[in-house]
């Protein structure tokens, strides 16, 4: 069966040449997304990755500003890709609840490679979303990136799922703030699975945190 070809679309706004039509781009991302999580965000820089890639500086500088911008882009194409697997996911499903039952499924299952990607790996790209996107958030520029829509592809994932709390439950007041609650804490749990196990009571069970939040969500409504 020949597989589909998808292309994750992430704005330009985040980078100054789209790493997706280049070999030389390509390899910026993968490499990119294997020392975020070899050496952390802090130690992540620039030089490293021209080391690591065989390539100068400025020619990473061509594609992205900073290194910042390098871990904004990341977050884009992982929120995008998210959205993209909700949408497939939920297509032609017909109850809400049962669209919202798939929905927090794929917001907190544990990510599996997706060979439709061949340049991502989005097993080590989730946890770097798991340790390292709060350093992206939570900047004295935060307001400024969020209205520049830094955070578009994330906030359209919330959204998509509030409009189907608000289906089954249209009085409900706090559909953004559950949804948000689900992705975040999903994170924290499977963080203090392997970190903090004394937080959590996530077990051998794989599905254990989607068990959890799919009877938190539908005990609140």
């Amino acid at each position: 069966m020949e597989q589909l070809l998808i292309k994750i679309n992430v704005s330009s706004d985040f980078y100054l040449k789209n790493p997706d039509e280049s070999v030389l781009g390509k390899a910026i991302v993968t490499n990119s997304i294997e020392l975020i999580h070899e050496l952390g965000f802090e130690a992540f820089t620039i030089k490293k990755l021209s080391t690591k890639i065989g390539s100068p500086e400025s020619s990473i500088y061509r594609y992205f500003e900073s290194k910042h911008m390098i871990l904004v882009y990341l977050i884009q194409w992982y929120w995008t890709w998210i959205e993209y697997r909700l949408v497939f996911s939920l297509s032609n499903l017909g109850s809400p609840e049962l669209k919202l039952k798939t929905a927090i499924k794929v917001l907190t299952e544990i990510i599996e490679e997706d060979s439709s990607f061949s340049h991502i790996n989005e097993i080590l790209l989730d946890k770097i979303i798991i340790t390292e996107a709060v350093k992206a958030y939570f900047t004295k520029y935060s307001n400024q990136d969020s209205t520049e829509g830094h955070f578009a592809a994330y906030t359209r994932v919330v959204q998509r799922v509030s409009k189907i709390v608000l289906e089954i439950k249209p009085t409900y007041q706090f559909s953004h703030m559950l949804i948000s609650t689900i992705i975040e804490g999903s994170h924290q749990q499977r963080f203090f699975a392997k970190n903090l196990p004394s937080l959590t009571d996530v077990n051998s069970d794989e599905e254990y945190i989607t068990k959890f939040y799919t009877q938190l969500v539908f005990n609140s409504l």
